[in-house]
């Protein structure tokens, strides 16, 4: 019987995926992640991941199908890969997703070798996606979770071949509203909890807030300029802004004004309309490629520049120097550096990579 160790957040996903991997035969076993302390980062009590509530609805989960349960401690991992390289892309005038390097860091790197370590088959996630294998490639492929409303993805694209090869999606071809259903009908203490919203470390969205109170950051004043470099104002520091932003700013124009620009070595936000956020190409880095293992020429796919954002056609160019080239049929709106770009055909993933300013 092979043995898996499934990543219980404390929420309904995982916890319906452990009951579905027993019931296909696996010996089960859960881990719940303490990644930080709630005090340290200004949280009393949370909805997100990671809170000492969660880690409860994780353990009676378990101890009701009756498998162990134990707590990893990845503090300072966390803190090390995500944290710090968060508040640094802020500060450099990026807009991160700490989601997606949490899952390659932490849920499919240091997890992964930890289970390894304690002779465990497979690890399991409560992700809405899918894996498979290519019989003419032999490449593991990732491919979207049926449930398009729930769809993970675009989360993990950077998955290595030997994390997809590992790993079970126990909820890849189910709805939500199924998984609702199961919990309620093993009478699970979770049953109903709210699905976790925003980033776990971050109090109600409060980014700029959480850089100065928990990291010290001091956002540093400098000007808004237009596109031919007037200053239009003050700004109250680039860790408030990002790219697409209208609300917000501080002062009003007379007009409608957005970010289009963010100047981290001149501290300098431009601003411009609405028309202004639109490009027809943008560059990413730090690529990695799942269906494929190298791009070798121009490629026709679907890209989503943004988790929440609906694909839309493009053609991706070889790499030069790690850059990859990303070409819109129709220009499109807020590209933004720092977030992800995650190439599609079809419902397969056929890699990402970060956008570069």
């Amino acid at each position: 019987m092979a043995k898996v160790l499934i990543a219980m957040s404390g929420g309904v996903d995982s916890s319906v995926a452990a009951v579905l991997l027993m019931e296909q035969g696996y010996d089960v076993a859960g881990a719940t992640f303490k990644l930080f302390d709630n005090e340290d980062i200004g949280i009393e009590k949370t909805r997100t991941c990671c809170s000492l509530e969660d880690v409860l609805d994780a353990k009676s989960v378990a101890d009701r199908l009756g498998f162990r349960h134990d707590v990893f401690n990845f503090g300072l991992q966390f803190e090390k890969d995500i944290i710090m390289p968060f508040a640094e892309a802020y500060q450099n005038g990026e807009t991160p997703n700490p989601c997606i390097e949490c899952n390659r860091s932490i849920k499919f790197e240091k997890f992964l070798e930890r289970a390894r370590l304690l002779d465990y088959d497979y690890i399991a996630t409560g992700h809405y996606a899918r894996i498979e294998r290519d019989s003419v490639s032999g490449r593991y492929l990732l491919k979207k979770g049926l449930d398009q409303s729930k769809d993970q993805s675009y989360a993990l694209y950077t998955m290595s071949q030997e994390a997809l090869a590992r790993t079970l999606f126990p909820l890849g071809n189910l709805k939500k509203t199924e998984i609702r259903t199961i919990a309620e009908e093993k009478g699970f203490v979770n049953a109903k909890k709210p699905d976790s919203q925003d980033i776990c470390f971050v109090k109600d969205g409060d980014y700029a807030g959480f850089l100065k109170r928990t990291l010290g950051v001091e956002p540093l004043e400098g000007d808004f300029v237009d596109k031919e470099g007037n200053v239009l104002g003050r700004h109250q520091g680039i860790i408030h802004y990002t790219v697409g932003q209208r609300k917000g700013l501080g002062k009003t124009f007379g007009k409608p004004m957005y970010v289009v620009h963010i100047d981290s070595e001149n501290n300098k936000v431009t601003l411009g309309s609405n028309e202004d956020l639109f490009t027809d190409s943008f560059t990413a880095g730090e690529l990695n490629l799942i269906s494929v293992s190298e791009l070798n020429e121009p490629m026709e796919v679907t890209v989503k520049t943004r988790y929440t954002q609906a694909e839309v056609p493009a053609t991706i160019y070889p790499p030069d120097e790690g850059r990859i080239l990303v070409k819109f049929k129709e220009k499109q709106r807020a590209v933004t550096p720092g977030q992800a770009a995650v190439f599609y055909q079809g419902d397969v993933v056929v890699g990402g990579g970060k956008i570069l300013k």
